[in-house]
């Protein structure tokens, strides 16, 4: 199962990128714990400075705009 956070205040975008991913996941099959994160301390401690963000497994993969579904079904 992998862990995947979104990174975000909570705008538009990150909205969708998180709906995305939850979307793709299902699609696929794929076992995702998805966690949303708002708290800019903890954002900025994963050195992102454009949100929305996406961490798997602790590891920064995207920062800034909504990621493409192709680029989404490479990390599931």
């Amino acid at each position: 199962m992998k862990n995947i956070k979104v990174l975000g205040s909570g705008c538009a975008n990150c909205n969708t990128t998180l709906k995305l991913i939850e979307e793709i996941a299902q699609a696929r099959g794929a076992a995702v714990k998805l966690e949303k994160v708002e708290d800019m301390a903890a954002i900025l401690g994963y050195g992102v400075m454009s949100t929305p963000g996406v961490v798997i497994d602790g590891k920064v993969v995207h920062a800034g705009g909504v990621p493409d579904r192709k680029k989404i079904e490479s990390w599931l």
